[in-house]
């Protein structure tokens, strides 16, 4: 993380200036379903995500009926301090399928980001993604290395994963976070079936790989 993680004020002006010069600057979704999540996290994964160096994003986020008086008041208050974030109450709890696809509705970007209530992405996150899409105009999957946090905020366990490997996906779920879906073919294939939760993301990963080419990952 010290060496290879941690950016300087060098580092941030020189990701500024390329964004500058992005030829395009797609607008990236970012979607979050909730239920009764700690207010200290969801509170951890909004602020990584108003924190970004690149600006052109839309949180949306889905509350799955939740019962915690002190996250809607929380959640309600969000669009009012951020235009680019809309937030959905669910009527019943649907559970994390049925959840997901009401926040999916709400996104208009090309690409749609998916991102756990108690995930946090840092601040050049979403600078990495629009410079790969830049990059890579016919790409239509993206997915990161990952950490996981410890109750201290102590980053753990990381996940340094390999160039699209078919055969080790089909052994675990390799995308998970932060893994980018052209919002086209997230729709087309249906999004997030219920039943499969608790591994809906891997059932989306699954079917939308069969609706595109490898080099296009």
């Amino acid at each position: 993380v010290r060496r290879f993680d941690t950016l300087s004020d060098t580092d941030r002006k020189h990701i500024k200036n390329a964004i500058d010069e992005m030829a395009q600057k797609p607008l990236l979704s970012v979607l979050m379903p909730t239920y009764n999540t700690k207010l200290e996290w969801i509170k951890a994964a909004v602020n990584s995500v108003l924190n970004q160096l690149y600006e052109n994003w839309e949180l949306c986020i889905a509350d799955d009926a939740s019962t915690s008086d002190e996250l809607k008041q929380y959640l309600t208050e969000l669009p009012e301090s951020d235009t680019r974030i809309t937030v959905v109450f669910r009527r019943e709890n649907g559970h994390i399928s049925a959840a997901s696809n009401s926040a999916l509705e709400l996104c208009t970007g090309d690409w749609v980001a998916l991102m756990d209530h108690d995930d946090v992405i840092p601040e050049h996150a979403l600078f990495h993604v629009a410079d790969a899409i830049n990059r890579n105009p016919d790409a239509q999957l993206i997915y990161s290395d990952e950490d996981k946090l410890s109750e201290s905020g102590t980053r753990v366990n990381p996940y340094f994963k390999s160039d699209w490997n078919r055969d080790l996906f089909y052994s675990h779920n390799l995308i998970t976070h932060l893994g980018v879906y052209r919002r086209d073919i997230l729709n087309d294939i249906g999004g997030f079936r219920i039943g499969f939760e608790g591994a809906q993301d891997y059932d989306v990963a699954l079917r939308f790989i069969e609706k595109i080419d490898a080099q296009n990952i």
